[in-house]
């Protein structure tokens, strides 16, 4: 059974998701980069409905077992902050609604697990993932690629997350079985629709 995680990198305009499915060792698959949007002319409360609605329908189609944010660090920037902190919130709830494991990652973590160096710019990255993935061209904008590289990064580096069902209390063995069957499910749905 593969694993499949959806990173994100929670931003208010551009918050960008990666969807990567392991494939035994160090290889990984691409299945899915892009970005969830928001007008910036907008009221705050429906830009987060916006980046809300885009993460849920992401959860809804790609079924991942886990979802790994980027965790929010000090910025000079405090609206910056406040909307990145904001989104965080959004994705770690509609996956525990879901009770999909979820796990954070600073972003030095995250350039050193794809890069080998907790400095890696924003182009070492996504030369990286170019290799690592055997891509024709890095996922653009460079948020879908930062979602990328913390999904590979939650592959490879863990910590194992801890699940969590709809109520925030620990699942039943039973319960995670339950819903990685329901994942595995779609997936199988996913691999007979896309052959047809």
């Amino acid at each position: 059974m593969s694993l499949r995680v959806l990173g994100v990198d929670p931003g208010l305009t551009r918050c960008g998701i990666g969807v990567v499915d392991a494939l035994g060792g160090r290889r990984a698959r691409l299945v899915h980069a892009g970005v969830i949007r928001s007008e910036v002319a907008d009221p705050l409360e429906q830009r987060l409905l916006a980046i809300a609605r885009g993460l849920r329908a992401a959860m809804d189609e790609f079924g991942p077992d886990t979802v790994a944010v980027e965790r929010v660090f000090s910025q000079n920037n405090i609206s910056t902050v406040m909307g990145t902190a904001q989104v965080s919130g959004i994705a770690i709830l509609e996956a525990a609604e879901r009770g999909i494991p979820i796990a954070m990652h600073t972003p030095s973590e995250v350039k050193a697990a794809v890069t080998g160096s907790g400095r890696a710019d924003k182009k070492q990255i996504q030369t990286m993932l170019v290799k690592l993935l055997g891509l024709d061209a890095a996922p653009q904008p460079a948020d879908a690629s930062d979602a990328v590289a913390i999904a590979l990064t939650q592959l490879w580096r863990g910590p194992g997350p801890v699940a969590l069902d709809a109520t925030g209390a620990a699942r039943t063995s039973a319960q995670a079985v339950w819903a990685r069957a329901e994942r595995e499910a779609r997936r199988a749905r996913e691999r007979s629709t896309s052959r047809h």
